[in-house]
């Protein structure tokens, strides 16, 4: 349980007045962080803590909000304190009420993401690092997007994977796939989009009918890195894509860039949850090589 007297001391420098005869209560969705509903002068706030060593991977979260908020596409949650007090940290944010999805708002979905890969940078990375999960993710700042991918995304998994103990075909396979992966990219330039980062279905939900999405890990890349997430786990509908395609429709090749972008977030949690996702791993390194 966390040392809510030391916390709401720090908060109240950020003008968050949380009772301390009301204390938080846990809610889901805290698969790293522990997750609270407070209360805050009658306004409900949404609280993330964690020991004092996730205070950077929060404020990363916190940056990455505010990266979302500038393009005025997609709503994110807003940042209302990121803040340290002793052996633990805590991000408070806005507190949303959720509810199921329809038709309309997957379709908003689909055109406000849109919106948001239209806001771009010169360069691929990202002001910088932060992280997939509980990996670190390093956003140097690029003007090439294969060399970037290739580095700082595969690269750096498959490295991950070798101290993992995941060697033999794995390895051998992604040796190969790093050799030789220009050609995915032959005919097809990106632009340096601003990305959610780990857009999967458990990253975004609906208020009032309005798609909200949250717990970023956010650089500028391709905008089919993105949309190659929704796909990956589910939780995305005909909808989202037809009206995504409806305002800036995927480039030639696509299908086969999908998988690509698509084994980053595998090789993670295979170096995240272990051997369950090695098969699948290699499945796709099988079929890219």
């Amino acid at each position: 349980m966390p040392r809510w007297q030391n916390l709401f001391t720090a908060l109240r420098e950020h003008n968050i007045h949380v009772s301390a005869e009301d204390l938080p209560r846990p809610v889901g969705g805290g698969d790293i962080s522990s997750a609270w509903r407070a209360r805050a002068e009658g306004t409900a706030v949404f609280l993330k803590t964690g020991p004092a060593s996730q205070l950077d991977m929060f404020l990363a979260e916190a940056d990455g909000l505010r990266e979302l908020e500038k393009a005025g596409a997609v709503r994110v949650p807003a940042v209302l304190a990121c803040i340290c007090s002793g052996n633990e940290s805590l991000l408070a944010l806005e507190w949303i009420d959720f509810e199921l999805p329809s038709d309309d708002s997957e379709k908003m979905l689909g055109r406000h993401l849109a919106s948001q890969h239209r806001y771009t940078a010169e360069q691929f990375g990202w002001q910088r690092d932060n992280t997939i999960g509980r990996t670190p993710q390093h956003n140097p700042w690029s003007d090439d997007w294969v060399e970037f991918f290739k580095v700082h995304r595969l690269g750096y998994q498959l490295q991950l994977a070798a101290r993992n103990g995941f060697n033999g075909q794995l390895q051998t396979m992604g040796a190969r796939l790093l050799d030789g992966i220009g050609r995915f990219f032959s005919d097809y330039w990106p632009e340096a989009s601003l990305l959610h980062g780990d857009l999967w279905g458990g990253n975004w939900a609906v208020s009032d009918g309005v798609p909200v999405i949250f717990d970023p890990a956010v650089y500028y890349g391709d905008r089919e890195a993105d949309i190659a997430m929704t796909s990956l786990f589910g939780g995305f509908g005909a909808a989202f894509y037809e009206a995504y395609e409806e305002e800036w429709p995927l480039a030639e090749g696509y299908a086969d860039r999908e998988r690509l972008y698509q084994l980053y977030h595998v090789l993670n949690h295979l170096n995240l949850f272990g051997a369950a996702y090695l098969r699948r791993a290699e499945s796709i390194l099988r079929e890219l090589t």
